[in-house]
């Protein structure tokens, strides 16, 4: 099986001026994900799509690989498929987002684990235990619910479920934005027209659920910390990497 993961990857930033390049702890955010990626040994090939000459020239300087892909695409996703059309050889396609400096090989050989042990979802996406002191009702972690399959029944910046009682935890756990996808089903989402949940919470994988397909939540314990505020900006520099296998 043949598993090429593409890190998605934009100069331009609402909220962080020119993110992947940023410096955390004297390295560019863009080579912390690429280097994490490429030590992870079920991955067949690392890419990275960028819309920026800079980005490619610096990860072309390190030895990595890279794709040109227009500006003007919407998603991260789209930008994972136009890569993917140049490398059909691959059964598995990753979507690893360029603001995950802290990824572990571990976790996307968890994010893949159930095309290794021969099955073949839609796509499959990670998630990890919620802090639900901290983080149950804040919108900026997002929330997945699965069935007993394991299979995403909603995602949402909201509270879910309802706790009309305290005598237990809701099944619910904190969603990572990784995903890897099917590579006939990534070829089909691409034209999937966004819908209407996934517009009132701005999560796209919900354009998945919409359409009747399904998503394979894979857990972690495992935690990163995703670089999207100036805020993560400041933890990331003294956040403590361990690069255990």
């Amino acid at each position: 099986m043949r598993i090429l993961c593409v890190i998605p990857s934009r100069i331009h930033s609402t909220r962080l001026s020119r993110k992947p390049m940023l410096l955390i702890q004297g390295k560019p955010m863009i080579q912390w994900v690429y280097e994490n990626a490429a030590r992870c040994n079920v991955l067949s090939d690392v890419i990275v799509a960028t819309d920026s000459e800079e980005i490619a020239l610096f990860i072309q300087g390190i030895g990595g690989k890279t794709v040109m892909t227009d500006p003007h695409l919407q998603t991260g996703s789209d930008r994972v498929a136009v890569v993917a059309e140049q490398y059909p050889e691959a059964d598995v396609i990753i979507n690893l987002q360029g603001d995950e400096p802290f990824i572990k090989p571990r976790m996307l050989a968890q994010l893949v684990s159930p095309y290794l042990e021969g099955e073949s979802p839609d796509m499959t996406t990670l998630a990890r235990p919620l802090d639900l002191q901290r983080n149950y009702t804040l919108p900026g972690a997002v929330k997945v619910m699965v069935d007993k399959h394991g299979n995403a029944l909603y995602f949402s910046r909201s509270p879910i479920s309802y706790l009309h009682t305290q005598e237990f935890s809701p099944p619910v756990y904190h969603h990572m934005g990784l995903y890897a996808f099917r590579r006939d089903f990534l070829m089909l989402y691409k034209t999937l027209a966004q819908t209407p949940l996934e517009k009132i919470e701005s999560l796209e994988q919900l354009r998945v659920l919409e359409n009747g397909f399904k998503i394979r939540v894979c857990l972690t314990e495992e935690s990163t910390l995703e670089i999207n505020t100036p805020e993560e900006y400041e933890q990331a520099q003294q956040f403590v990497y361990t690069d255990e296998m």
